[in-house]
């Protein structure tokens, strides 16, 4: 499970001393399955943004520099996980390679948030599974036409999620759907 995955993200070399992680830790870690039945409210927010927009969301990482970068990426549903995976060679890689925190974002233009928008942060484990790669590159292009296959995978990033969020606009109220494992999503009405 996710939880047990953890510990090898406390465990990495040097983790404990970069900025901002000392004496801090991740709390337990879900699965996209874990999570979407854990915030169902929420999962279905973030799946319906990210099918609307032909699966762009805008991913959160930490530059080397210690500043954020946002990047747009497409991130994918596979094998009941959700995995960051892309171009090789790009610098969101780079900063997930060096920091495995993130925060994604699904894409809106919508500022009366009327389809509603989500959240979602953890931390990613690059996944280096050559049966795997060929599955979701198989599944890639039976979905899309995009044709990887046999190609190495440089990254292949299964996010762990510690924490999401939604906001929808109910009746004329902004609703805030909040989650963390281990705990029910709960909703924040604003007036």
């Amino acid at each position: 499970s996710a939880a047990g995955r953890r510990f090898r993200y406390l465990s990495r070399p040097g983790i404990r001393d970069r900025p901002g992680l000392t004496g801090t830790t991740v709390g337990n870690m879900t699965s996209w399955k874990e999570f979407a039945d854990a915030a169902p409210r929420i999962a279905t927010t973030f799946v319906r943004r990210h099918t609307a927009t032909g699966n762009l969301c805008m991913l959160g990482t930490l530059r080397s520099d210690g500043f954020p970068r946002i990047s747009p990426m497409e991130p994918r549903f596979f094998e009941d996980e959700l995995w960051i995976s892309g171009m090789p060679n790009t610098t969101k890689f780079n900063d997930l390679a060096r920091d495995p925190r993130f925060c994604l974002h699904t894409a809106t233009v919508d500022t009366h948030v009327g389809d509603g928008d989500a959240k979602l942060w953890g931390v990613v484990e690059d996944v280096q599974d050559k049966a795997l790669h060929r599955r979701f590159a198989e599944a890639l292009y039976e979905q899309t036409g995009f044709d990887i296959r046999g190609q190495e995978f440089e990254h292949c990033y299964r996010a762990d999620l510690v924490g999401a969020s939604a906001v929808e606009v109910d009746d004329g109220h902004l609703d805030i759907t909040v989650w963390k494992p281990g705990e029910s999503e709960h909703v924040v009405r604003k007036h």
